[in-house]
């Protein structure tokens, strides 16, 4: 065979298999969570059953996972100081659901705001950050002195209490936006009107759902505070009440109902969450 022969055959060969390389995935990258959560609440169930089995702490201080779950089901079927568990719970429903909406209203516009003036954030930066990091029951007798002991002062608490996360992740939100896609946006001939529409908000949209995920969680965690102002139905007043006359598997009962309502809540701020911003996390 000549020269010219390998030549011509090595021409025609066909081109060599390119090697495929797998990128390695960098955090979650995805992963699912579910079973290593499913099994991490299993052990921790497990235990608790154990320590209360063998009395490793009086049952005063720890009822066993038996015991709270017949002091639930009695409390749901002749409920409790006077009230069912459903009036209970929707109670806290309702002061939940009405601050959180007011918290909302009041917090997402004037966080865009602050993000988007300077005047916005210099006059509402101080106060906001001034009462963010006072624990609720700092100003409780505030709200008791000033706006009474009805409906309005929970409220008003709870609000104060979700608000401000609220507000300053709205803020976040627009300052995070690359100044790059404004100005592609104004040598298109956008308007301002336009911008904010079209850019602006949804690029903050991610930081505000964020936000609310966690005003709500702070809501939950302050409602017990809010239910001490002469209150006689709601989850955290059974939780106080209970306390008094040392029923802990009432206020474990309590506790229960509280972290299901606030996981329900959670759940659906995330399902939310991937229904409105589906492109969160891969940009």
């Amino acid at each position: 065979m000549t020269d010219l022969t390998r030549r011509d055959e090595s021409a025609i060969a066909p081109p060599a298999t390119p090697k495929l390389v797998r990128l390695h995935p960098f955090g979650l990258d995805g992963a699912r969570t579910a079973p290593i959560s499913l099994a991490t609440a299993l052990v921790l169930i497990g235990a608790w059953f154990l320590v209360a089995e063998y009395r490793l702490v009086p049952p005063l201080f720890l009822p066993g996972p038996q015991e709270v779950l017949t002091q639930f089901l009695a409390i749901a079927e002749e409920g409790y100081a006077g009230a069912t568990l459903w009036e209970h719970v929707s109670a806290s429903l309702f002061r939940i659901f009405t601050a959180a909406f007011v918290a909302a209203s009041l917090g997402i516009p004037l966080g865009l705001a602050m993000g988007l003036n300077r005047w916005a954030k210099g006059v509402f930066d101080t106060p906001i950050e001034f009462y963010w990091p006072l624990p609720p029951l700092a100003y409780l007798p505030l709200m008791i002195i000033w706006l009474g002991i009805g409906e309005v002062s929970k409220i008003v608490l709870l609000t104060l209490a979700m608000f401000a996360p609220v507000c300053l992740s709205a803020q976040a939100g627009v300052r995070a936006l690359p100044v790059e896609r404004v100005n592609a946006a104004l040598s298109l001939g956008a308007t301002r009107w336009q911008i904010f529409r079209e850019i602006v908000l949804p690029s903050a949209l991610p930081e505000i759902l964020t936000g609310l995920r966690i005003g709500i969680g702070v809501g939950w965690s302050t409602l017990v505070a809010a239910e001490l102002i002469a209150a006689t139905r709601g989850i955290g007043f059974m939780i106080m009440s209970a306390s008094h006359f040392l029923a802990t598997d009432v206020v474990f009962v309590g506790i229960g109902v509280i972290a299901v309502w606030a996981f329900a809540f959670s759940y659906g701020m995330r399902l939310l969450e991937a229904w409105l911003v589906p492109w969160k996390g891969k940009l």
